[in-house]
């Protein structure tokens, strides 16, 4: 064993002695990031609940879940690489919690054609629909991508292309929600000004989805020549 090698697992033999790492570590697979992950989709069902149950401010409730439903995807993975505690499962439930989530909502959201149309006239709910598209059709692509790179033995990194597209399709889904919520409770015009923000936020998610899409396959076009 070279000395960098000992050094690192001096370290990770550290890291299992703490207290920390005991909470996170759990039993068997069932640790802390993974209990994250499931919990996200548990409350993919109670966003979409909340965001359809008429009651006043039920849009803002919906909006809280979908926070703290996406700062998990942020947790268990900042968790799960700490505390070395990355697994199978985790790798399986992980990306489709995220991917279900953000294409749950994008979906809702389309029923409600208020929130894309705005006074921008119903082509807007047109080009809206094209941009959900996009989003789920570069979500499969890159999975179905991702399935052959691993049966041949290669692993891929997400780039910050994909990053940024994440932190764009989370983001823009949230200030929407809040612009319905705001439009739904009062004529204010700052539901109007919101919902512009939103929809300029979803704009460039979209953007920055094919541009995601694109990056990912050319860097990787080696996979698909084996």
């Amino acid at each position: 064993m070279s000395e960098n090698e000992a050094n690192k697992q001096a370290e990770q033999d550290d890291i299992k002695n703490t207290k920390g790492y005991k909470f996170a570590a759990g039993k068997g697979v069932m640790n802390l990031p993974n209990k994250l992950t499931i919990s996200r989709m548990i409350m993919i069902p109670v966003f979409v609940l909340f965001f359809y149950v008429q009651f006043t401010g039920h849009y803002f409730v919906a909006l809280a879940v979908f926070i703290i439903a996406s700062l998990t995807d942020m947790l268990d993975g900042k968790i799960a690489r700490k505390y070395h505690l990355v697994t199978n499962l985790g790798k399986f439930l992980d990306p489709i919690a995220d991917k279900v989530l953000v294409a749950t909502a994008f979906i809702v959201l389309l029923t409600r054609p208020q929130v894309f149309t705005a006074n921008l006239g119903s082509w807007a709910i047109i080009a809206a629909g094209c941009g959900v598209a996009v989003i789920l059709g570069r979500e499969i692509i890159v999975s179905g991508f991702r399935t052959v790179a691993a049966s041949a033995g290669i692993v891929i990194a997400a780039d910050m292309f994909g990053k940024y597209k994440t932190t764009f399709q989370d983001v823009s889904v949230a200030v929407l929600i809040a612009g319905a919520g705001i439009a739904e409770l009062t004529d204010h015009i700052a539901g109007e000004i919101i919902n512009y923000i939103g929809l300029a936020l979803f704009a460039i998610a979209v953007v920055l989805t094919i541009l995601s899409g694109i990056n990912y396959i050319v860097k990787n076009i080696q996979v698909l020549k084996q």
